[in-house]
């Protein structure tokens, strides 16, 4: 399985940022890499009532904003020394997207970055990390 591209989480934060860069130190060099940004639209998925509309824009300039943000990880990645791809996925909740795509992709490894929430918030929020790591089979890496 090792043989697999190592899957990075990536949301743009200065966490994610540090996961690939952590990554790259404990990780041999010129590995491929894919750069995953999940998105969620904020007006789709269900039926509107009293034949509502949408702007059906929003959802693509979701998407537009998750492959751009996918792309600027895939440019760290490669200059931390791994053969990136980017990749944007709609996918609810955030954490099921990782793994599946993790699966889907043959990944080795998934790399992401924890925020750790504490407290009441964090607990009732959950955790997409602590997700991954309960729902995938593959080997996860998780940088503080």
């Amino acid at each position: 399985m090792s043989s697999g591209p190592v899957l990075f989480a990536y949301d743009g934060s200065e966490l994610a940022t540090l996961a690939i860069e952590q990554a790259a130190q404990q990780l041999a060099p010129g590995r491929d890499a894919l750069v995953l940004t999940v998105w969620q639209p904020a007006d789709v998925g269900f039926v509107p009532v009293n034949e509502r509309h949408f702007d059906a824009t929003q959802a693509q300039e979701v998407k537009k904003a998750a492959e751009e943000t996918a792309a600027h990880g895939a440019s760290l990645a490669e200059k931390a020394g791994f053969r990136s791809e980017s990749v944007a996925v709609e996918a609810a909740p955030t954490w099921k997207g990782i793994v599946e795509t993790a699966e889907e992709r043959g990944a080795s490894l998934i790399v992401l970055g924890s925020h750790r929430r504490s407290g009441l918030t964090g607990h009732l929020l959950g955790s997409v990390a602590a997700a991954v790591v309960k729902h995938s089979a593959r080997s996860v890496l998780v940088v503080h």
